[in-house]
């Protein structure tokens, strides 16, 4: 292949192109030479999104099943190698990755919230009173005390000194950090 091994990022999700119906053989066949190959260090995920889909019958009986959310699609959370994609690319079914040409592009980490592929968490250890930095965003900078805490902790309101007035700034829990 060329120099993956050169530019390797760590462990991404990589989006694999299949033959239509061969997702699911793709996932046991990849998880299974994940296993005898012994390259779990390599390839630590394999995903087929889906949704579940809730259909009444004429009778009126509630059935559930699944959907594939991207048919012809498999998600592949792997640190990008010669050997990793080489095995994954020949795996029957797969026709490639996703991207130009043959260099397959990860996905940002706004496609995989937006897919619900992998939830972060992280550590929230802020509590109402504390003194905070904002470090990154629109008011990177800023420094003031934390008013208020949104109940799915992604955002916090900061009650930041600007120009000797107490201005509430709501910013990502991400953007914060304690006062040093």
């Amino acid at each position: 292949m060329s120099d993956f091994n050169e530019m390797n990022l760590g462990p991404r999700w990589y989006v694999a192109h299949t033959y239509s119906g061969y997702e699911n053989k793709v996932k046991t066949n990849l998880e299974k030479i994940v296993e005898n190959r012994g390259l779990g260090h390599l390839i630590y995920d394999v995903r087929i999104p889906v949704s579940i889909v809730v259909e009444t019958d004429d009778k009126g009986n509630i059935k559930e099943r699944e959907e594939k959310l991207f048919p012809c699609y498999v998600l592949v959370k792997m640190t990008m190698t010669d050997e990793s994609w080489h095995v994954v690319r020949n795996i029957t079914g797969v026709t490639g990755f996703v991207g130009p040409g043959s260099k397959p592009v990860p996905l940002t980490d706004a496609e995989l919230e937006m897919f619900n592929v992998e939830t972060h968490t992280s550590e929230f250890s802020f509590t109402v009173g504390d003194r905070v930095d904002v470090v990154s965003g629109m008011f990177q900078g800023y420094s003031g005390v934390l008013q208020n805490i949104s109940d799915d902790k992604k955002q916090v309101t900061v009650l930041a000194s600007v120009q000797n007035r107490d201005i509430p700034i709501i910013v990502e829990t991400k953007d914060v950090r304690p006062a040093e």
